[in-house]
């Protein structure tokens, strides 16, 4: 059974950082897709950014420049680093694991609970 930890969330100011961990157990990683995705109150959830088994990063356009995402298989953690964090980034992050990276449709997608990031003005 693959579970998905995050941590890392809460509140912060605008212009400020915060760093969002995902601990995965129970998955070999390594070959698996990750990503961050974010829902705000009354909104969809949206894709924030991924970073596939091979280390390529996408991002959303709105967190281009300011977010990175990174990976340590070693530790089977997927990282958010958030700078310049601004209001509007407040919603619930989501850690999400999709694989294997290789084969499409993907075999099995997990979910996180969930952190909470709020950005204050």
């Amino acid at each position: 059974q693959v579970q998905l930890v995050e941590s890392g969330g809460g509140l912060v100011q605008a212009g400020r950082s915060l760093r969002l961990s995902c601990a995965a157990s129970g998955s070999i990683f390594s070959v698996d897709d990750l990503g961050w995705y974010r829902q705000a109150p009354g909104k969809q959830r949206e894709l924030v950014a991924t970073i596939t088994s091979g280390g390529t990063p996408n991002y959303a356009e709105s967190v281009k420049g300011r977010f990175t995402i990174s990976r340590d298989s070693a530790k089977k953690t997927v990282y958010l680093q958030m700078n310049s964090l601004k209001p509007e980034d407040t919603a619930v992050y989501y850690c999400n694991l999709q694989g294997p990276g290789f084969r499409r449709p993907y075999e099995y997608i997990y979910w996180g609970q969930g952190t909470q990031v709020t950005v204050s003005s």
